[in-house]
């Protein structure tokens, strides 16, 4: 497979090289961040730097241990290699494995010759004394998988988008996936999926093996896209037998957001303008993790699978991104761009019946303002527009020019 630059990120990156700001790359496991320091990194080297002016460091790698053992060893390598060069680039990549990593970046980005760049797969990497630390002067990069954009570069027949699109949705855009046979593309993506349990959540939490938790999440994945709370989740298990207090949810849920393995979506009611702090909706990172944890998708949840295909390209476009409400009707996502305009968008897997069109337009009927509103759906079609609301074939909307 050929190396897909990923040229929104790369981009970003450069436009912030040597500002004093520490540069942070966040996102779910093997979603491409080492990936791109490398880009970055032969980005430098071509204009003019010197390699012995760049340090990088994995800190998954073992032979690294001492440094995890011994912070301060890591910080006077760094520092030490500093004092006698102009600019040198450092990269700390899965940095939250090093104990007290807070304050080694926080004392290094004190050097005005030290431009620092960091990674880390957990959110705890922004949380707590980094954040009090850092407050103004970092600036996240979140990094997820490969959008259905970067998907088809990947492949050597364009000539089908619709069956590349069927593919997408069942392989989802783990990078490393798609650089091997497609026989074994499952078992690689699951391997990401028990290194996340095991290193992101298990171990960063100190837990123990919970046959619970294995169901929780699994209803999380056969559960993307539906309204959710703590109670109503601790009652469905109930009634299925099992015990489990909200509390305890409630825990489990922030860990597998915290993990980036989901992403939670709060209710925004759009004729009070407010948030709403109940009934939120999950969607997963990637559908190869829930394809390889429930099975290949099938005609009863497609619907919801695309809804987490708009979602994932809704984020990678800078939006802020709610569940909408409009009286008794739901939005299935309310977008305040990164311009400052609002967007109202319906998602469904087909709407050509006249019954079923109807029924994704009450919702935008129901809305008052001006606002953009769209509906995604696989119809092939020209752009319908009803009464100001556009319908759009998805493929043609994931492929716009300019994101």
């Amino acid at each position: 497979m050929k190396l897909i630059e990923r040229k929104n990120y790369l981009n970003h990156l450069i436009s912030l090289r040597n500002t004093d700001v520490i540069k942070v790359l966040t996102g779910i496991r093997r979603s491409g961040k080492s990936t791109l320091f490398r880009l970055y990194i032969e980005h430098l080297v071509s204009d003019g730097v010197d390699r012995k002016d760049i340090l990088w460091y994995n800190f998954e790698d073992f032979s690294l241990q001492p440094y995890l053992d011994n912070p301060k060893l890591l910080h006077d390598e760094i520092v030490n290699r500093a004092a006698s060069r102009q600019n040198i680039y450092v990269f700390l990549d899965e940095v939250q494995n090093i104990k007290n990593f807070e304050k080694i970046v926080d004392s290094l980005h004190l050097r005005p010759n030290i431009d620092i760049y960091i990674t880390g797969s957990n959110s705890h990497l922004l949380s707590g004394e980094l954040a009090t630390l850092l407050t103004g002067r970092y600036v996240e990069i979140h990094i997820l998988p490969f959008s259905f954009k970067e998907y088809i570069e990947t492949q050597n027949d364009h000539s089908r988008l619709d069956l590349l699109f069927i593919e997408y949705l069942q392989n989802g855009g783990f990078p490393g996936a798609l650089a091997i046979p497609e026989l074994t593309r499952a078992d690689y993506v699951r391997s990401i999926y028990s290194s996340i349990m095991q290193k992101d959540i298990m171990t960063r939490n100190a837990w123990r093996k919970s046959d619970h938790f294995d169901r929780l999440v699994k209803f999380m994945f056969d559960s993307i896209g539906s309204s959710l709370s703590p109670n109503n989740i601790s009652n469905i298990f109930s009634n299925l037998g099992f015990s489990i207090s909200s509390h305890t949810i409630e825990n489990y849920l922030s860990a597998v957001c915290n993990a980036y393995l989901f992403y939670k979506i709060s209710r925004f009611n759009i004729k009070g303008k407010v948030i709403l702090s109940t009934q939120e909706k999950f969607y997963t990172a990637d559908l190869g993790l829930k394809n390889v944890v429930l099975g290949q998708p099938t005609k009863n949840n497609t619907g919801r699978a695309l809804e987490n295909i708009v979602f994932l390209e809704l984020l990678r476009r800078g939006n802020q991104i709610y569940i909408g409400k409009a009286d008794n009707t739901e939005i299935d996502f309310v977008v305040q761009t990164p311009k400052g305009t609002t967007e109202y968008i319906q998602v469904a897997w087909t709407a050509k019946e006249e019954t079923t069109f109807l029924r994704e337009m009450r919702p935008f009927e129901l809305i008052k303002d001006f606002n953009k509103r769209i509906l995604l759906t696989t119809d092939v079609e020209p752009v319908i527009s009803y009464k100001g609301i556009q319908k759009i074939n998805i493929i043609d909307w994931l492929l716009e020019e300019n994101n």
